[in-house]
């Protein structure tokens, strides 16, 4: 079993984790992570409605006694969701763990601090991370420029980024981007991290609730096989390539887009319906480089099971082998 700080304050056997992912968040997936031993979030704004979430959330109790927590992500928006309300439902409904993403969480943090839950805060900056810290988060996950979803626009790759972060901050710091079996565990581990949060992975398995298109596109892909899109809008977001995001890519190529330019081809609506009906050219949707390192669609319970062992194989084995036991720890050839 490999044991971190990460997996002792949060009450979880093994360091890996199911981050929010918008449609895919549901109960089924996430009480599957749960029961496998690692952490798993309901993606709250997948949700309609508050009362929705406090629905799901019982949902997910009904189908295991482990922990698992809810993401609330927050974003600026002309109409905003009623943050305040979903809030409450988590509260209410006695979740002990909540992911925030998105802007800074400083306005929620009492009221969840206050009901003894503890907050794990995305960022895609070392700078993000501090500030996190500062304000009170109990671990912050780090997300790289090979992550789906919003890398940030720095563009610095996990390889750097990873030790840039776990050099300076004092909570635990979860991997994220590019993570997809036991080497990148091993990998983060070895960078200073106390655990991995996954999504275009767990969004590949059995309980994962998006259609089957999606997860043998997942399968065929490439790492090659993303697109950045919105990046002339400095609102940066890694994508699966399909005939959609090409158009988007196109349009903020030719210069002068604005985002009223894309509004109906980026649309939520649409993402939504290629997780649900399975069409892949419906809309865009989120995926990450690291299918590239996907080849299966197992259980959720294999996945976790595999990449742990494999995990425990690599560091006793491979990585052992390195060491010569004759010389001091330490010591310079």
């Amino acid at each position: 079993m490999l044991t971190t700080r990460f997996t002792e304050a949060f009450g979880i056997d093994h360091p890996i984790v199911q981050g929010g992912m918008m449609w895919v968040g549901r109960a089924e997936l996430v009480a599957a992570v749960a029961n496998s031993g690692a952490l798993g979030f309901i993606t709250a704004l997948t949700q309609p409605t508050p009362e929705d979430l406090t629905k799901e959330i019982a949902r997910c109790r009904d189908l295991t006694d482990r922990p698992f927590g809810v993401n609330l992500t927050i974003l600026p928006s002309i109409n905003p969701p009623p943050y305040a309300e979903y809030r409450q439902a988590i509260v209410e409904s006695g979740v002990t763990i909540v992911e925030t993403a998105g802007s800074n969480p400083i306005d929620h943090l009492p009221h969840f601090k206050d009901a003894g839950i503890k907050v794990i805060h995305k960022c895609t900056s070392v700078r993000h991370a501090l500030k996190a810290e500062q304000v009170g988060v109990d671990a912050v996950s780090i997300d790289g420029f090979e992550c789906a979803g919003h890398p940030g626009e720095d563009d610095v790759p996990g390889l750097v980024l990873i030790p840039a972060a776990t050099q300076r901050v004092r909570i635990p710091v979860l991997a994220s981007g590019g993570i997809a079996d036991a080497r990148g565990l091993v990998a983060a581990l070895a960078l200073g991290a106390d655990g991995v949060n996954m999504g275009t992975r767990f969004m590949c398995t059995q309980e994962s609730p998006v259609a089957e298109e999606v997860k043998r596109q997942i399968v065929a892909n490439s790492e090659l096989d993303t697109a950045l899109i919105f990046r002339t809008l400095r609102n940066t977001a890694r994508v699966a390539a399909n005939a959609v995001s090409g158009e988007v890519v196109d349009i903020e190529s030719r210069g002068g887009a604005t985002f009223d330019d894309i509004r109906d081809l980026v649309a939520g609506a649409r993402g939504r319906k290629v997780f649900e009906d399975g069409d892949l050219d419906a809309g865009i949707w989120t995926a990450g480089q690291c299918q590239g390192l996907i080849h299966d669609v197992p259980s959720v319970e294999d996945l976790v099971s595999r990449m742990v062992t494999e995990a425990e194989q690599i560091i006793a084995g491979r990585l052992a082998g390195f060491v010569d036991a004759s010389e001091p720890v330490g010591a310079l050839r």
